[in-house]
């Protein structure tokens, strides 16, 4: 607990640091965008770990733990 005040001020820099460059960004991202940039880490998970029935499988197990 002792150490929490160095954390922040570290936090804090760090936010000055990214607002000097033009980073305080507010509002959210639009959903195509989100989704493109999604998109290709979704491809590459389909191929690294089986396919499309893996990925069925999943979601269907998902599915049903939420009650649907």
């Amino acid at each position: 607990m002792a150490d929490t005040a160095a954390r922040t001020m570290i936090r804090t820099r760090g936010r000055r640091a990214y607002a000097a460059f033009g980073g305080s960004r507010t509002g959210r991202r639009h959903p195509l965008v989100a989704t493109a940039m999604v998109l290709p880490l979704a491809a590459l998970l389909v191929v690294v770990f089986g396919g499309w029935e893996a990925v069925v499988t999943q979601a269907s197990s998902v599915g049903v733990m939420l009650g649907r």
